[in-house]
């Protein structure tokens, strides 16, 4: 199975997000050809900062595991791991990493700096970003998009926005 096989399992995560109303991102993790843990992000619903789809996966791969270490395992998550995942990837040492939408104010995998290249850690994760960016980025932007709009209407109508 290919890239865009696995990028489209997350999808499928990111979209179960949105039915929280949380920002639009999923990640699975896939060892020997199966996935054997998702993740959507839930830092609204938990009220967790940690909450990101990754940190989430990576926990239940761990469980299921029975290790904290993921060497033989790829992530596949729809938008570029910010610091705090792209720390987590490099601890958990998962092998390959590959993801959707770039982030430009906060991916840590090549648009703000890249982590998996700094001298010094005892892991570098293999990674490919840009795998159905359209599909991903489109997630994104749509509903930050229906975000806008609702503070809008709220705001004409008076109401308090949250």
């Amino acid at each position: 199975m290919d890239e865009q096989y696995w990028m489209k399992k997350a999808i499928v995560e990111a979209k179960k997000a949105l039915k929280y109303d949380e920002v639009p991102i999923g990640c699975v993790i896939v060892k020997d050809n199966q996935i054997i843990a998702r993740g959507s992000n839930r830092r609204e619903t938990k009220q967790r900062s940690i909450a990101h789809a990754e940190i989430i996966a990576i926990e239940k791969a761990c469980r299921k595991l029975g290790s904290w270490r993921l060497d033989d395992c790829d992530l596949y998550v729809t938008l570029e791991p910010c610091p705090m995942c792209a720390g987590a990837i490099i601890q958990s040492r998962i092998r390959r990493v590959v993801f959707g939408a770039y982030d430009p104010k906060g991916g840590c995998v090549g648009s703000c700096t890249n982590l998996f290249a700094v001298p010094g850690f005892n892991h570098y994760p293999s990674y490919e970003g840009g795998i159905l960016q359209p599909e991903c980025s489109a997630l994104l932007s749509d509903f930050f998009r229906k975000k806008r709009k609702l503070r809008k209407e709220q705001k004409k109508q008076g109401a308090p926005s949250d």
